[in-house]
């Protein structure tokens, strides 16, 4: 969105001796703060509710633009995400297979154990050889050591599980942030109002393409105007930033409405006398810009004439 500021003419320097008989020492042009909202999303444009001159609040939604493109690719990247679930494993499914080797082998050496107690009492009773109590006290180590090995294969397993599951779920991340970009794309395809105002211009209709950055409207914030006038070096030290001044504009018939204002700016470069003013000596003077911000009851336009005087409602 970009911000401009209108100014209707060229603010007139009213001369200090053309103002001593009315209390007002210089005058100006309102002007307004402007908003072009821009789009920023590309598609066709589907809706598009505003008409010049329509009054609009902050925060409303005024048209929309066709995001289909960005809802699909959000879609595939909510089903990759959801893909990667079934390609990991858990650990039980990893041992399962481990697991029953190992019961079986438990089971093979408590009956090994046992075949163990029995031969020593045999070979005591000199009823078996010591030969077949060394075999069978081999075979109980031998199975000892098998169920080492498979109890560590076991912590193998979980140990290569986990890292196959981090890395299968290390792309969650990034395509979450996809999913992310995706969805902030479908949001900036409503067109939302920026600011409460006017609608001045409308540059784009229902039906046509949009791209980003292209110009669909411009709003105007009337709450409050700013009247830009011109002061002569020796007026400076008569103002200052955010002293109020009183305000007025024509109403009619002879007479004035009233307002007051407060100097937002004062330029810190001097410029020549606006060229509307003829004579060859006020051409000759130097100039200051002020920026006077008055509030708006409805009355105030862009473009409308305003007076100022530095002597009343001064602090």
């Amino acid at each position: 969105m970009k911000y401009f500021k209108l100014s209707g003419f060229f603010a007139i320097l009213l001369i200090a001796s053309c103002n001593k008989g009315n209390g007002f020492d210089a005058s100006g042009n309102f002007e307004s703060d402007e908003v072009i909202v821009s789009a920023e999303q590309n598609g066709q444009i589907l809706t598009f509710n505003l008409n010049e001159g329509d009054t609009l609040t902050k925060g409303e939604m005024v048209g929309r633009i066709d995001s289909t493109v960005s809802k699909l690719q959000m879609q595939q990247a909510l089903a990759t995400i959801h893909s990667l679930k079934e390609k990991t494993s858990t650990v039980s499914q990893t041992n399962d297979l481990v697991t029953k080797q190992l019961a079986v082998q438990e089971v093979e050496l408590d009956h090994q154990l046992k075949e163990q107690i029995r031969m020593e009492n045999l070979v005591k009773a000199d009823a078996a050889t010591q030969k077949q109590l060394d075999d069978i006290n081999a075979l109980v180590l031998q199975l000892q050591k098998q169920i080492g090995v498979t109890k560590q294969q076991l912590k193998v397993n979980v140990s290569n599980t986990n890292t196959s599951n981090n890395g299968v779920m290390s792309e969650k991340g990034p395509l979450e942030k996809t999913v992310a970009q995706f969805q902030e794309q479908i949001s900036k395809s409503q067109i939302i109002n920026p600011i409460n105002g006017i609608v001045l211009s409308k540059y784009s209709m229902a039906g046509e393409l949009a791209t980003i950055g292209k110009p669909l409207y411009k709003i105007s914030n009337m709450d409050t105007l700013t009247l830009k006038a011109y002061v002569t070096g020796d007026q400076l030290p008569q103002i200052k930033i955010g002293q109020i001044l009183a305000v007025r504009i024509d109403a009619g018939n002879g007479g004035y409405k009233n307002y007051s204002g407060v100097i937002s700016m004062i330029s810190p470069k001097s410029e020549f006398t606006p060229k509307t003013i003829q004579t060859k000596d006020e051409r000759a003077n130097l100039v200051y810009g002020i920026k006077v911000r008055v509030k708006n009851d409805g009355y105030l336009k862009i473009g409308m004439y305003g007076e100022v005087s530095f002597t009343s409602f001064t602090k």
